[in-house]
């Protein structure tokens, strides 16, 4: 016969799935190997022993005679029986040792023609009825584990789990946790102890040993190495993404509440048919069947010999169905009585103190209600890897493992600000050891999400500017009072106004300021922002956004505002009257602001010294004759514009030292312009000039002269003069000569001469001997028409 053992293919085969089986499931389990000895049992009897025993009933007639006591011998031979003369008798009723004349063929036939007809199905088939049966209850009772849609998650989820449970990282975690003030708790706890054991003299010498260990020597987490902490960072990772995945869905629980409905409905019908077919079960059967011609009976009557047996049995069953069935039911009252589709860990915040760990849903839900049934531990070591605070910490370990303090001074640089600088890009958070490096000056943090700075900061004495591009941060009471006092310089990129960190407007001693980030045209509301008043000491201010007029909270702090810069990313700005208010203003910076018309209110900052309006819509400036009044003005960049023309009142600006006209619609060049005669730097490249007044000879203080990319044919004399000239930028014209004067110009550090039609180089060159050949900016082959000492010259230098 088939062995139980055979069945086991119909049930649970890995081992570790048993966490998922609740004690209802796996107490029916038990019930089901019962009810399947049971029917293996009936099979096996079935096979093994003859199903019925039948004899022939002899029908007694009225008139019928037995023979009598001296005619024995011949009713032995019936051959005899017609030559034999004897008294008919009475019948007897007891009948012993009769013959049937029947030999053991024809009884086999008689029993199994009697076992097909007169035999109750329920009585053949009971023990091949319970085995289906049992085996229906154990494919539904595991069928969700089979699944491939269902039990692709349940592997992977039972992996992850086992995982979890055992990570080094859960016990470290799940340690610190316990105790939230640990200095808190230790003190107590001393306290506590030492008095009890000290009022208690007549203890022994020892217990108070031990408990003085138990206070001194608390046993301390592991730290974990550097392998375990990948490990549970990749763990963090399959979580994260297991959970978007089974969240999504409810396989799981809909297969196992469709799979318990099933059992519970094949259990009832279980009962009903089998408790009305039991009594069919009976020892005795009375058998009609027309075989009189082949045995010479009709009647029989036949004994079932397992009829008593499957009786007991079939009873047994049933009492094994009923509990099955009771189990079932109270399964089915669990599963919709109770909201299985959300999965609350508030036992385990309020027990572990991690106060973030989320609530889950759908199918992640039901899987973690199911491993509570089996051991509520499992939940609560695997909510450590749905917390951000337990990442978060981890990352921090991995990090202080991968930075340390050695290699931080290592990466130490000096920025644009002359400070020593760190980057920190893209990381989960500050490495501590960070703190370490006592001497840094500058921090700068980039793309980093949840950054929260600790009171340790205060141990970078020397820190005073720090960068914050595209970071969430958050900070420590004690950080905030140290930037505070400390901070000089503060850089913010932010994506959206309200990843502004609010700390930032009660930095008392800040000096500069720089946001860059997209801001809503209503940012003058903004509260955060009318804030800025409290930065008494703010000199320097710099907004790189899309602003449609200046804030108000930026007028309140004018009065001691040095630099005003805005880059506005091509959005208009208008309504800039609350310029006049910034009346210690020295640099001015209005950048890509859409500007028709030079803003009236600059007029009146007679402290301005550089002012650029760099990549506006400007065509006339006629109204910069009001820049007479600025008389500090020094540094004036009107480039990247569409200004056709030089106003003449541009002389009166006779403090001007700096002048950027390039990029724009410049055809000629106003003698006036040159009246000016304390330019130092001049640029008209990328214009329409084709001409050079000679009165550029005027200025003898210009060391930066340019006109690239304009339509320029020949050179005054003059320019030759300017004798304090270093940089030279000539490309992309039309000149066909370069007049030997060029040797006037001793001190020519950078020459450009590409892009234009000169066909010889004068030798004259030689007197500029500052001039070297990675500043000589000329065809190769046009450099070859220079003398060789020339040459060598220029390379040696």
């Amino acid at each position: 016969m088939i062995p139980v053992t055979e069945f086991r293919q119909f049930s649970e085969q890995q081992p570790a799935f048993r966490v998922l089986k609740p004690w209802w499931d796996v107490f029916t389990d038990y019930l089901s190997v019962a009810m399947l000895m049971i029917g293996v049992f009936g099979c096996t009897l079935q096979v093994m022993q003859d199903k019925v025993i039948c004899l022939p009933k002899r029908m007694s007639l009225p008139n019928e005679t037995v023979p009598s006591q001296n005619t024995s011998e011949i009713m032995l031979d019936p051959t005899l029986a017609p030559h034999a003369n004897f008294s008919p008798e009475p019948v007897v009723h007891e009948m012993k040792g009769l013959k049937t004349n029947l030999d053991l063929q024809q009884y086999n036939y008689i029993n199994q023609m009697c076992y097909d007809r007169a035999l109750h199905w329920y009585a053949k088939y009971f023990p091949y009825l319970v085995l289906i049966h049992t085996i229906i209850f154990m494919v539904c009772s595991n069928f969700w584990f089979k699944f491939p849609g269902s039990s692709s998650k349940i592997e992977h989820f039972i992996s992850i789990l086992g995982k979890c449970f055992d990570s080094p990282w859960t016990t470290r975690a799940l340690s610190e946790v316990s105790g939230d003030n640990p200095e808190k708790k230790e003190s107590k706890k001393p306290n506590l102890n030492i008095s009890t054991l000290e009022s208690n003299l007549e203890e022994s010498h020892s217990l108070r040993s031990i408990a003085e260990k138990f206070v001194v020597d608390k046993p301390a987490a592991r730290a974990l190495d550097k392998k375990e902490g990948e490990q549970a960072k990749a763990l963090f990772e399959r979580v994260k993404k297991f959970r978007l995945h089974v969240e999504e869905g409810e396989l799981l629980y809909i297969m196992y509440v469709r799979q318990t409905v099933l059992k519970v409905l094949k259990f009832i019908l279980i009962i009903i048919y089998n408790s009305n077919l039991v009594p069919h079960v009976r020892m005795n059967v009375m058998c009609n069947v027309d075989i009189q011609d082949m045995t010479g009976y009709k009647h029989f009557f036949c004994n079932h010999t397992m009829a008593d047996l499957f009786s007991k049995l079939s009873y047994c069953y049933l009492c094994f169905v009923s509990v099955y069935g009771l189990t079932c039911l109270y399964t089915s009252i669990w599963l919709f009585y109770r909201s299985l589709k959300e999965y609350s860990f508030e036992y385990v915040r309020q027990e572990t103190g991690i106060d973030d760990i989320p609530d889950v849903k759908n199918d992640f839900a039901f899987m973690l209600h199911m491993i509570d049934q089996y051991d509520p531990l499992y939940s609560k070591r695997f909510a450590v890897f749905l917390s951000e605070v337990s990442e978060n910490k981890l990352k921090q370990l991995n990090l202080n493992h991968e930075l340390t303090a050695e290699k931080l001074r290592q990466r130490l640089q000096i920025n644009s600000s002359n400070r020593l600088e760190l980057k920190f890009f893209m990381l989960s958070g500050l490495p501590d050891t960070i703190f370490e490096v006592t001497e840094l000056q500058s921090l700068k943090l980039e793309i980093m999400n949840n950054v929260t700075i600790p009171a340790a900061i205060a141990q970078l004495e020397d820190l005073q500017e720090l960068s914050l591009y595209q970071c969430s941060v958050k900070t420590h009471t004690a950080a905030t009072s140290f930037l505070r006092e400390n901070l000089k310089i503060l850089r913010v990129k932010f994506d959206d106004s309200r990843e502004l960190p609010h700390w930032i407007y009660s930095l008392r001693n800040l000096e500069e300021l720089y946001l860059i980030g997209s801001l809503s045209p209503d940012i003058s509301k903004n509260i955060a922002l009318e804030t800025l008043r409290e930065l008494k000491s703010l000199k320097i201010l710099s907004l790189k956004s899309n602003l449609t007029k200046i804030p108000q909270s930026i007028v309140d702090v004018s009065s001691h505002l040095q630099q005003f810069c805005v880059h506005n990313d091509g959005t208009k700005l208008v309504m800039l009257n609350n310029l006049k208010k910034m009346v210690n203003l020295t640099i001015l910076e209005l950048v890509h602001s859409d500007l028709e018309r030079i803003p009236s209110g600059i007029f009146t900052l007679t402290c301005l010294q550089d002012l650029d309006l760099k990549d506006n819509n400007l065509k006339s400036i006629e109204e910069i004759v009001h820049f007479q009044q600025l008389r500090k003005l020094t540094s004036l960049k009107l480039w990247y514009n569409a200004i056709t023309y030089i106003p003449e009142n541009i002389k009166k600006l006779g403090s001007l030292e700096h002048l950027h006209f390039n990029h724009n619609k410049i055809e000629i060049l106003p003698s006036h312009l040159f009246l000016c005669n304390k330019l130092r730097y001049l640029d008209l490249s990328f214009n329409d000039i084709r001409f050079i007044p000679p009165e550029i000879g005027v200025l003898q203080s210009l060391q930066y002269f340019s006109v690239t990319c304009n339509k320029i044919e020949n050179l005054p004399d003059e320019l030759f003069f300017c004798k304090k000239l270093k940089t030279l930028k000539l490309g992309k014209n039309t000149l066909s000569l370069l007049s030997p004067k060029i040797s006037y110009l001793v001190l020519l550090t950078h020459l450009e001469l590409k892009g234009n039609h000169l066909e010889v180089l004068p030798a004259e060159l030689r007197s500029c001997r500052n001039l070297t050949r990675s500043g000589f900016v000329v065809e190769d082959n046009l450099f070859e028409t220079l003398p060789s000492d020339v040459r060598e010259q220029m390379k040696l230098e």
